[in-house]
């Protein structure tokens, strides 16, 4: 496992971005709970974000594939709407050790 960053640098509600040598990743943090996917819409195979760090979609409820508009569920990455419906992003295995997130590439 590596470490990805602390739980306090990431913002409640909000997402965030990290490469780790050739793995593109995103957090997406809902209070204490921490979702981490690869950064890959699984229709073309593009990295999700619209913007530095903006996965989510305008009301923060959904992340959203810039591309093609796709929307995901955070808790479950499960595509609920979009070109790849049925489908779901790759959940990236992590833990946490006190303040720290480490994960597993």
């Amino acid at each position: 496992m590596q470490k990805l960053c602390s739980l306090s640098e990431l913002e409640d509600r909000q997402s965030r971005g990290f490469t780790i040598g050739e793995d593109a990743i995103f957090t997406v943090r809902q209070g204490q709970q921490l979702y981490i996917y690869r950064n890959r819409c699984p229709h073309l195979g593009i990295q999700l974000e619209w913007l530095e760090d903006k996965f989510l979609d305008y009301d923060g409820e959904l992340i959203q594939c810039s591309t093609h508009g796709a929307l995901f569920t955070i808790d479950e990455g499960f595509c609920v709407s979009g070109p790849c419906g049925g489908q779901s992003l790759t959940p990236v295995e992590h833990e946490r050790r006190g303040d720290e997130i480490w994960v597993q590439l």
